[in-house]
């Protein structure tokens, strides 16, 4: 798990929408995004692509907390309601491990705790590690 916290501060997409790993550990992660102008679609509201983009690097953490690397091979996202201004929050929870799949629950909130959106996700867990893909990714 040391080497996961390393490893996401490479995560340029994460830091180019401003989300901000708050918390994580084995399987679990909490990750905020104040809501900027470019976060708004054209009705004033947080864009979908922005909220789904917050809950997946919730899920990118909390899948590789392991230190093994997580692909994702499925995601699906529901919203329930719409954002307009404050910080958004992803929190990430493992609902199943095994060696080859593990899936995930995060929910997206607002500043008031009201359920914005709740992202489902499953991985598949390859043998390498995340130090070990890290290498690889900057030698070639």
């Amino acid at each position: 798990m040391e080497y996961a916290a390393e490893y996401f501060k490479h995560d340029q997409f994460a830091k180019h929408i401003g989300a901000e790993i708050v918390s994580f550990g084995e399987g679990t992660a909490t990750v905020k995004m104040p809501i900027h102008e470019h976060h708004l679609n054209s009705l004033r509201v947080v864009h979908g692509g922005a909220i789904f983009a917050l809950a997946d690097v919730a899920f990118a953490v909390s899948s590789n907390s392991h230190g093994t690397l997580a692909m994702a091979i499925n995601a699906s996202i529901s919203f329930v309601k719409a954002a307009r201004k404050g910080t958004l929050t992803a929190d990430a929870r493992e609902i199943s491990l095994n060696p080859k799949l593990s899936t995930y629950t995060i929910d997206i909130t607002d500043d008031d705790g009201d359920q914005i959106a709740t992202f489902h996700g499953m991985t598949y867990r390859k043998k390498e590690t995340l130090q070990e893909a890290r290498e690889k990714a900057m030698s070639g």
